[in-house]
């Protein structure tokens, strides 16, 4: 199905649109003016005649022209009126922002709105939800205290409103770029089959995220899957897995959900990425989304700490990823700039004190990057050490933009972690929130413990396995993944 005016609407009506910010609604009228949207835009509301100066339209009947999207903050007494009027003018896409639906036992009155919509072109998005986000066109369901910036290649779908949200602030602390969200809600008309062919065939888009509560069409739901992961990666966090969680998400969206071990086989037999948690989710979505792609199991570990490294080598080896030894050559390459005391260059390497250093740092990494029995880099940086003895390193030199400036001579993933151990001192989050940013801009995926960063690469290589395998079927002989 064709959603490109759902995406870049051409002209867009509010309805319920308030000269207030509160009354227990998204102001999306202001939040999509705030966010730059271009075209243009008719409050719909018979309680005002103006709101900001702008004229104040009493009904859907009494607008100039044809309407691309029309958004409602409508109690749900008044939805079939609504629809109504939007099928009557021919109104393209009609997000209904409220709830009341099947959630609470109504289904009737989502027949009667699906019924009303097909007396015209109206397709319905939602109820239920907070509706379409997508950055190039200035549309947003976005709080507005975070601007739209870039132009990003990452896109969520998300069946509960509130997860959306939570999706949309995480994706900017990350300094993921979004380019389109949909929270779905519902879904009595459009579906999240829909959205997803959408997005698959959407060149702009490179990593598909989603949460989702219910699947309405299983068949199609599959078939659009065989399309998509064999050319971008979809990564999914499932709500309702348990009998108690199926009977939240019952009441939530009316979701009728699937048990935990269907779902993950299901997963597993289209290539799509499966997320544990939001958290996991998130970290998936950021590696997926990088530079540049993780090809291989093997892994070169370095930082400051045998104990680190022990745990980490464990970490590896249960997901079935390696840390094989450096050939001596790298390991000599990696000597010449520290001294064999309490240190280690084999790999995992412990730089000692020496890895509180990111001009060494960055020479290890170059080394590594040289060495073909390395697939992927994880630099360790000790944020504890560094802000307390290595702290004038960040503000004179290269400090962290060594590590950056690796990024010239390595066509490997870096994938750095920053330790999270200290959490009641502002000096070392703000020492992480300036490293983040620098990393995450740069276009690397950033961690806070190594168990979130093999896990992340445990789901992101088994996607490219599945997609390696399917772009050259004789090289599964060649592969070594788990």
């Amino acid at each position: 199905m064709d959603l490109t005016r759902l995406f870049y609407p051409r002209t867009i009506a509010v309805i319920g649109a308030s000269p207030n910010l509160g009354g227990g609604k998204l102001p999306y009228y202001h939040i999509i003016k705030m966010a730059g949207y271009q075209g243009k835009m008719y409050p719909v509301n018979p309680k005002y005649s103006d709101i900001n100066g702008e004229k104040v339209y009493r009904s859907l009947d009494d607008l100039p022209e044809s309407i691309d999207l029309a958004i409602a903050s409508v109690p749900a007494k008044l939805a079939l009126e609504t629809v109504e009027a939007a099928a009557r003018n021919k109104v393209k896409f009609l997000h209904f922002f409220t709830s009341g639906f099947s959630e609470v036992g109504n289904v009737k009155l989502e027949q009667a709105l699906l019924e009303a919509a097909r007396k015209g072109p109206t397709r319905i998005i939602g109820p239920n939800c907070i509706g379409i986000h997508c950055t190039e066109s200035g549309i947003t369901c976005d709080l507005p205290k975070s601007p739209i910036t870039g132009i990003g290649n990452v896109a969520f779908l998300g069946q509960s409103g509130g997860m959306t949200h939570n999706f949309m602030r995480m994706a900017h602390s990350r300094y993921l770029e979004l380019n389109k969200v949909v929270s779905y809600g519902n879904q009595i008309d459009l579906r999240l089959e829909d959205y997803l062919e959408y997005l698959a065939k959407d060149d702009t888009i490179k990593v598909i995220a989603a949460y989702i509560e219910d699947i309405k069409d299983p068949r199609q739901f599959i078939e659009v899957l065989k399309k998509t992961t064999p050319v971008k990666p979809v990564i999914i966090l499932k709500g309702g897995t348990t009998e108690q969680g199926a009977r939240a998400a019952a009441s939530h969206t009316g979701a009728l959900a699937a048990r935990r071990e269907i779902w993950t086989a299901i997963m597993r037999q289209y290539g799509c990425i499966e997320a544990q948690n939001f958290e996991h989710l998130v970290d998936l979505v950021m590696l997926a989304g990088a530079n540049i792609l993780p090809h291989g199991p093997r892994l070169g570990f370095l930082g400051a700490g045998g104990g680190t490294s022990v745990l980490f080598t464990d970490l590896a080896a249960e997901e079935g990823l390696t840390l094989p030894e450096l050939h001596q050559e790298t390991q000599e390459r990696i000597s010449r700039k520290i001294s064999d005391v309490n240190t280690s260059t084999t790999n995992p390497v412990d730089l000692g004190f020496y890895g509180f250093d990111f001009t060494i740092m960055a020479h290890t990494i170059r080394a590594m990057a040289a060495d073909d029995a390395i697939d992927v880099i994880i630099p360790y940086f000790s944020l504890d050490f560094i802000t307390s003895f290595q702290s004038a390193q960040l503000d004179s030199g290269p400090g962290p933009h060594a590590i950056v400036e690796t990024l010239k001579d390595v066509d490997k993933p870096i994938i750095p972690i920053l330790s999270r151990f200290t959490e009641n001192m502002i000096e070392v989050e703000e020492v992480r929130i300036r490293l983040s940013s620098i990393f995450r801009k740069a276009g690397l995926a950033v961690y806070s413990t190594p168990q979130d960063a093999i896990k992340s690469l445990s789901g992101v290589l088994k996607w490219q396995m599945n997609h390696y395998v399917q772009a050259d079927p004789p090289a599964r002989r060649k592969a070594s993944l788990p």
